[in-house]
């Protein structure tokens, strides 16, 4: 039988500690309104465009707004594929963005490995180059860049819209910071080995390097599914011109727009971005993190 002495008594919670406690419930709360408010920014604007892409056109046009069909209207999606030449603008968008983002990828890892690993003469000068152009708009470089391509006869073909956009600043900028978080000692290895830079590069440097490497190579991607102020300017017709570039022409279609179809072809254009985006999310943040504690 146990007598009062026994029991252990907690100590009572210091008064200085409470204003604290409570400083720390209201940041707590604070933050996980934050995040609601931004998950809410993000996520209605999604759910409106599916919404409206099972709506009758009646129904987009009803006040109040409703933010539920009232009849499912599947249709919408056939008449986004039919109205216009989707295939093409699809087969286009796959075209584009497949050559555009391998070649970043290759001259994003080979220019971050030679500012990372190699010396020579004026290499910093070089990243500080790489820098200056993340701060410059693309929107500035189009009168430049089309009246060059124009020059080389490159409108409407592929490569006038695949070439001025090759270039990999914040692809070399990323790895490179990644490439530097590297421990030295692993690099030191592989060198008394006898690793050359391709075996180094090849066995050594991005291998460990995955997380990184997905993250940008999704961005890439991304980026270049949804590249339209260019295209929109080299494409003269619907032989090179992407999605992007197809569901403005959907919306333009017989005059008058009807956003049954456009949202449809909307969700079509990014289904795929999307299901790679959820696949792969976890590798990005990782990648975009890696590097920027060392330790």
């Amino acid at each position: 039988m146990t007598t009062l002495l026994d029991r252990q008594v907690a100590p009572a919670e210091p008064e200085a500690a409470q204003p604290y406690r409570r400083r720390e419930r209201t940041i707590r709360v604070l933050a996980y309104a934050a995040m609601v408010v931004a998950l809410l920014v993000v996520a209605l604007p999604l759910y409106w465009i599916v919404v409206t892409s099972f709506k009758q056109r009646p129904d987009i046009y009803t006040l109040p707004v409703t933010w539920w069909p009232g009849v499912f209207h599947p249709q919408n999606y056939t008449e986004a594929v039919t109205s216009v030449p989707f295939g093409t603008f699809l087969r286009n968008s796959l075209i584009i963005t497949t050559v555009l983002s391998s070649v970043k990828f290759v001259l994003g890892i080979l220019s971050a490995y030679g500012l990372v690993f190699l010396r020579f003469p004026g290499k910093n000068l070089v990243f500080l180059g790489i820098v200056a152009a993340l701060m410059v708009p693309n929107q500035i470089t189009v009168i430049s860049n089309y009246a060059l391509v124009a020059e080389w006869g490159w409108r409407n073909t592929f490569q006038g819209i695949i070439v001025p956009l090759a270039g990999v600043a914040f692809g070399t900028f990323l790895l490179r910071n990644h490439f530097l978080s590297i421990p030295a000692e692993i690099i030191e290895a592989a060198r008394m080995d006898g690793a050359g830079h391709v075996r180094l590069l090849w066995r050594v440097v991005l291998p460990v390097s995955g997380p990184t490497l997905v993250a940008f190579a999704l961005i890439t991607v991304v980026n270049e599914w949804n590249e339209y102020l260019w295209p929109f300017l080299m494409a003269d017709d619907a032989s090179v011109a992407p999605l992007p570039i197809g569901l403005t022409q959907l919306q333009n279609n017989d005059g008058v727009t009807n956003w049954g179809p456009v949202m449809a072809g909307t969700v079509l254009a990014m289904l795929p971005i999307l299901v790679i985006f959820l696949a792969l999310q976890r590798h990005m943040i990782k990648g975009l993190t890696s590097g920027a504690v060392k330790g």
